[in-house]
Order: structure tokens, then C-alpha cells, then sequence
């Protein structure tokens, strides 16, 4: 499902964010990846959703070579993708049920079928009683429930998601990996970045340590 081959990335500042990592995630794990802050734990999720390049090595997503897509290709890799990231990218300006119709319309969906499918997200998340307010009006837990729903609303194979819990108390950082997990459980690949994976992740868990971008674990 995801391999990575001896990759590292190089910014164009010299900054080697990550060297020479090797792993292989297989279809239907959950995964945490951890980290100090700049270990590289953002850089590696980003090479999976191609938003930046390898410098060498290979990442293969789905049996493609993700470094070596078209720019044309790149979409169809993400519509089985669902990314959460750290700068949300809400639109605060539209509801909380356009904001996660959002991926439909790009993708040309019926609207029909689309508003069906944002509404079983926004369930999902505990959010579909609040689809006609603002976000604005939302609470920090609730706007990243926002971003989650908006991320599988394509109902993608693999979860992506980088320090979701990083602004949130105790109680709303496991009810969000909760969420997580009940992803997991219906086969979806899940993948999480995260400082704190000693108290959010469990014994079962399997989880990639980097170190200055190196793979420890």
C-alpha cells in the first residue's frame, strides 16, 4: 500500500529533512509516526499525498511511484487519499456542509449522491447537526472533526494525518484518535504524525520514530 526506498528529501536550502528511509505500511494498518518537532514526521506524509517530492529513493502509494507522477496524475492519486493537515484550510466564509462538499464538486460528483455523502460524514464525526452553521462557531475539536469529515467524504483507502491532536486537551485528543480508529476498524489504511504517540497510541499500535530525519524504529 505505501513503500518508501531509501528516500530522502533536500530542500533548497540544504536542509536534508529526511535520509535513506525505508518502511513498507500494508493495506489496512495503523500507523503512528513520531517525533521531535523538524524530524521530518510533516515531510514524510506530504511525499505520500506527492505534495513534495523525493530527492532520491523511491514512494510508492497504491503501486504508483508517487515522485515520478505527471502533474496530471496527481489528483487521481489523492481521490484515494484522505489528508488532514495541520493548517486546516477551512473556509470560514462558507457552512460546515459546504466546506466538506467541497472535494465532491472538484471531483464532479452528482449532487445528489454528494450531498448524501457529506451528510453520512459529517455523522460520522458527530457534526451533522451543526451542517448549516459557520466554523467559526465551531470549538477547536469540532473544527478538526471538520477536517476529518472533509477528508473522508471520498471515502479513500488510506487516512493521512498530521498532529491532529496538537491543539486540543486531553479528552478531545482521544475522542479524535478514537475517530481514527474507528476508520481503521473498517479497513481504511491510517497514518498519523504525531509528538505524543506514548499517551495517544496503544500497545498494539505500530509506530515509525524518526530522528533528524532518520528512521529509528
Amino acid at each position: 500500500m505505501i513503500s518508501f526506498s531509501n528516500v530522502s528529501k533536500r530542500y533548497p536550502n540544504s536542509y536534508d529533512a529526511l535520509t535513506k528511509v525505508s518502511f513498507t505500511i500494508d493495506s489496512g494498518e495503523m500507523v503512528f509516526v513520531t517525533g521531535h518537532s523538524g524530524a521530518g514526521k510533516s515531510t514524510l506524509l506530504k511525499l505520500i499525498g506527492a505534495i513534495e517530492r523525493p530527492t532520491s529513493g523511491s514512494v510508492i502509494v497504491n503501486g504508483q511511484n508517487v515522485g515520478a507522477l505527471k502533474g496530471g496524475a496527481i489528483p487521481i492519486l489523492r481521490r484515494n487519499l484522505g489528508l488532514v493537515f495541520q493548517d486546516h484550510k477551512i473556509l470560514f466564509d462558507r457552512s460546515v456542509f459546504d466546506n466538506v462538499l467541497l472535494p465532491l464538486q472538484i471531483c464532479g460528483f452528482d449532487p445528489k449522491e454528494a450531498s448524501g455523502r457529506v451528510r453520512a460524514a459529517l455523522d460520522k464525526v458527530g457534526l451533522l447537526s451543526k451542517e448549516k452553521v459557520k466554523p467559526i462557531t465551531l470549538s477547536g475539536g469540532e473544527q478538526q472533526r471538520l477536517c476529518i469529515a472533509r477528508a473522508v467524504v471520498n471515502r479513500p483507502s488510506i487516512l493521512i494525518a498530521d498532529e491532529p491532536t496538537g491543539n486540543l486537551d486531553s479528552d478531545y485528543a482521544h475522542e479524535i484518535i478514537d475517530m481514527f480508529r474507528s476508520f481503521h476498524q473498517v479497513g481504511v489504511t491510517v497514518l498519523i504524525a504525531t509528538h505524543d504517540a506514548a499517551r495517544l497510541g496503544g500497545s498494539q499500535d505500530r509506530i515509525l520514530a524518526l530522528d533528524h530525519g532518520a528512521l529509528t524504529v
